[in-house]
């Protein structure tokens, strides 16, 4: 498929997309008029793409996963360990956040206390 009919199924915009293949994240294939031709596989792996960036992946650490990816099933000891360490940074991340979120309740419900006491 042409690159503004992919960018419409990603979400992401044709210059990120070009930008993602200049860095290595993507390889289109090119069609006889050497437009970029990207395939149906590459949807499921840009989406992959994006759930490591929105859980914070940093965009060196995503090159290395797919560097590795590309070349095959002998990383796949590798790739699992770059994994497991993001998502143990990403459940640290989640559990301080946790602790924020039940900071900040507990300071909205003394506010609630003061107003109450308040009449307001």
């Amino acid at each position: 498929m042409r690159i503004q009919t992919f960018a419409a199924l990603t979400g992401l915009s044709v210059h990120t997309l070009r930008y993602y293949e200049k860095i290595g994240l993507l390889h289109p294939g090119r069609n006889a008029s050497g437009h970029r031709d990207y395939r149906e596989n590459e949807v499921e792996w840009i989406s992959f793409i994006k759930r490591l960036k929105e859980t914070g992946m940093p965009l060196e650490a995503i090159q290395r996963y797919a560097r590795l990816r590309s070349q095959g099933n002998s990383t796949l000891a590798e790739r699992r360990t770059l994994l497991a360490h993001h998502a143990d940074r990403l459940a640290q991340r989640l559990a301080e956040q946790q602790a924020h979120l039940i900071q900040l309740e507990a300071k909205m419900a003394w506010y609630d206390g003061e107003l109450l006491k308040n009449g307001a």
